[in-house]
């Protein structure tokens, strides 16, 4: 209510009694009360619904300010003035700088609290089938300028086309044009509105297809059993045409420092940059589409594209990548030991670590969990230490344990005995494991396994620490985007992500994470299908087989460029 307002030097307020006295101010008294009378009844004439309207207006807005969270990047007044639905020309946002940068993304703070307590919002029975996309769904084609971020808002629509009141939707996007495919980022504002970003380089100007996939909602990726809830509908799909503008470009600089590598989420793509047409899989189960010296072009990466075996494809996120030929790899990693702790896509891994990158053909395949030397061929003053300690078990022929190995007394003493020695690994490659999507049943559960793992890696660090040693530095390298058929089950993308996100905010705050590189975002634009994987893995041996989409022989390429940017990590000065 308004505050009461004294008046001041007014005769007739300050001596109530004169209006008795007064004739003229009694018949004055009786027209206003007549007039507030009708007043009163006009106003109790007008149609109910508009005085509603306006609660309920305010109270979502209300509510809605209440869990957006605290990190929130854009304008407010371009999202929430006079209604949270109200759109903007988002194309037209201007960027904070004038000098341009690629889309940058980062892990929110009390990520997972305020992912618990959204998801115990309660909401109404409906469920999201579609999406408003007020600036693109009326342009055919949609006109944009490269160079720029363009961020679009979308609402969630129920089967009624009503708008949507909470977030908790995971929706899939795919940015491609002939030379260029990416993620475009999706934020969830928690109020059933989300925010899109897209952005291509100058050099790649052209024609692009931007797809939307609804693949769970309201947070039922996550459940124990995710697949029954499993929506998974493509729900739009527009045809953009990236003008080049005279504006500079976004700068790229190759990843050769290790804050480079302190930046916990990626926002990357793929660019092409050769192309084959007519490469065939070889009797091996290889594609040497490309001679092994075809170069990249800078700024996109360094060295020869040939040897990724990708057909011309490159990752390349804030900064670029180095790709190694064998010689600098041995110098990178000579007298070195890297310690990996995490699922078989570390095994695979590994494997074309040493196939590919430091040729060595004979390593046909690689246990779950050994401790090897291996030397260079060609100069064997030059050795490395690789050990594996998978962590989808504690027992390395059994499955679906994740974190929760660790409860085992006996393997929590193996891991240690590495780190008792008289020298410790150097590094710790590591990963939460697809193993995890399948034995914790809820969120609330994978945090306390993540609050442990997180607290023993800690305690081991701290251990190395104590006896006058170097600690070794701890690189999570983020769980991949499980493709295909496997986009539905347990470890589906929702779930993943989600698990990536709550294991890296608890190796943060027990300062054990010294850098991190992203596997899901390198994943992503390749997960669609089962071309580039078998659903949970991305670096199988090649082979001149069927392959699970009924092809024959598979693309190994992207697990390979992962390779080379761990070896970027491990390098990096």
């Amino acid at each position: 209510m308004p505050e009461k307002v004294k008046a001041q030097n007014s005769p007739v307020l300050s001596h109530p009694w004169n209006l008795r006295s007064n004739p003229f101010l009694h018949w004055r008294f009786a027209v206003l009360t007549t007039s507030l009378f009708i007043g009163m009844l006009i106003v109790w004439t007008i149609d109910g619904c508009t005085i509603k309207s306006f609660v309920e207006s305010w109270k979502s807005r209300k509510d809605f300010q209440l869990i957006v969270p605290p990190n929130l990047t854009q304008n407010p007044t371009n999202i929430f003035t006079e209604s949270p639905f109200q759109v903007h020309n988002a194309s037209n946002v201007s960027l904070k700088s004038t000098k341009p940068s690629w889309i940058s993304l980062d892990l929110e703070p009390n990520f997972t609290s305020i992912l618990l307590s959204r998801w115990l919002v309660p909401t109404r029975d409906s469920k999201t089938v579609d999406i408003s996309v007020p600036d693109l769904d009326n342009q055919n084609p949609v006109e944009l300028s490269t160079g720029k971020i363009h961020e679009f808002i979308f609402h969630a629509k129920d089967e009624s086309d009503s708008l949507q009141y909470t977030g908790g939707d995971y929706f899939e996007t795919e940015l491609n044009g002939e030379s260029w495919t990416s993620r475009p980022p999706v934020k969830d504002l928690g109020n059933g509105s989300y925010t899109v970003s897209l952005q291509v380089h100058p050099d790649f100007a052209g024609a692009y297809n931007f797809t939307m996939f609804l693949l769970f909602r309201r947070f039922e990726g996550l459940k124990f059993s995710p697949e029954r809830f499993a929506y998974d509908k493509l729900i739009r799909r527009f045809d953009l045409k990236f003008h080049r503008k005279s504006i500079p470009s976004p700068e790229l600089k190759i990843c050769d420092r290790k804050a480079d590598f302190t930046k916990f989420i990626w926002s990357g793509r793929w660019t092409r940059h050769g192309k084959n047409d007519s490469c065939q899989i070889s009797n091996d189960g290889r594609y040497r589409c490309l001679r092994p010296e075809f170069p990249c072009p800078e700024p996109w990466c360094k060295g020869p594209l040939g040897l990724l075996e990708s057909n011309g494809w490159v990752y390349s996120a804030h900064c670029s990548f180095k790709i190694f030929l064998p010689d600098s790899a041995w110098d990178c990693l000579r007298n070195r030991w890297i310690f990996f702790w995490g699922d078989s896509n570390h095994v695979d891994t590994i494997r074309n670590l040493l196939n590919f990158v430091l040729d060595l053909p004979n390593v046909q395949s690689v246990p779950r969990r050994f401790d090897l030397n291996f030397t260079n061929p060609k100069d064997p003053s030059q050795s490395v230490r690789i050990t594996s300690m998978f962590n989808g078990h504690w027992n390395e022929t059994q499955n679906y344990q994740g974190l929760n190995s660790l409860k085992n007394e006996a393997y929590r003493n193996l891991v240690k005995r590495f780190f008792q020695e008289e020298t410790v690994p150097d590094t710790i490659i590591s990963n939460s494991g697809l193993h995890d999507g399948v034995f914790w049943s809820t969120i609330r559960r994978f945090t306390q396994g993540a609050e442990y793992a997180a607290s023993f890696w800690a305690e081991v660090i701290e251990s190395v620490k104590a006896r006058g040693l170097k600690a070794p530095e701890f690189i999570y390298r983020t769980t991949v985007a499980t493709g295909g058929y496997a986009r539905r089950l347990a470890f589906n993308p929702n779930k993943m992500e989600t698990f990536n996100m709550v294991f890296l905010e608890k190796l943060r705050e027990k300062r054990v994470i010294s850098g991190l590189v992203d596997g899901f975002d390198m994943t992503f634009p390749w997960h669609f299908d089962n071309r580039c994987n078998d659903g949970v893995h991305y670096g199988r041996a090649p082979l001149k087989m069927r392959w699970r989409d009924g092809q024959i022989g598979h693309q190994y390429f992207v697990d390979l460029m992962l390779a080379h940017v761990l070896l970027n990590a491990l390098c990096a000065t």
